[in-house]
């Protein structure tokens, strides 16, 4: 009787039925549509190539294409927790949401800056990485104040320029880009207009 009664509630009334129904079908239709441009499955790998699908990430690809990290750590080894599948997942939904707020609404800034969580998550990486060389006593002994601080304080805030150099904002790349990585399915994963202007101006 409970589920009947509840059905009846839910269910619009005959003459609503059939709008409802075409309404629902326009609005799966457009998330469908929306998820296939926005190439959502990519952010459900590790692949780098995904971080550029919105160009104000390129001058971070790009910079980490060329640095000695891409031999050994994607985007998601450095910038996303590794604790447990979970938290992984969960935080990069998190992230993706956010960022994808932002993109939407253009309010993404001309230098891209880490946020609490992110930062976190980095420092929490570097350490699980290179823990040997941060609790190796050769080390602390020749590096200034390293055996004091070597866990109170970013790794960044002396390496600072690891792996991503001094490209930080799209105006620090100028017109000097590199034309954006082909997807391995269906071509660009950018729009053939902006795919085609990148092209030109790299030229």
């Amino acid at each position: 009787m409970r589920f009947s009664s509840l059905k009846k509630k839910l269910l619009p009334p005959p003459q609503w039925r059939r709008p409802v129904i075409i309404l629902l079908g326009i609005g799966a239709g457009l998330a469908i549509y929306i998820a296939h441009i926005a190439n959502v499955g990519s952010y459900l790998t590790d692949d780098p190539t995904a971080c550029v699908n919105c160009h104000v990430m390129t001058p971070q690809f790009i910079t980490w294409r060329h640095s000695s990290h891409r031999e050994v750590a994607t985007c998601n080894d450095c910038h996303v927790p590794q604790d447990n599948f979970i938290k992984k997942y969960f935080f990069k939904a998190k992230d993706g949401l956010y960022h994808s707020t932002i993109f939407t609404l253009r309010k993404e800034p001309q230098a891209i800056v880490m946020h609490e969580a992110g930062q976190e998550a980095v420092q929490s990486n570097c350490i699980r990485c290179h823990i040997s060389q941060v609790t190796d006593p050769r080390t602390a002994a020749g590096v200034s104040n390293h055996a004091e601080n070597r866990l109170d304080r970013t790794c960044w805030s002396c390496h600072r320029n690891v792996p991503h150099g001094r490209e930080r904002s799209l105006s620090s790349v100028g017109f000097h880009l590199e034309p954006l990585p082909v997807a391995t399915r269906k071509g660009s994963f950018v729009p053939a207009w902006l795919d085609a202007q990148v092209n030109h101006t790299s030229n």
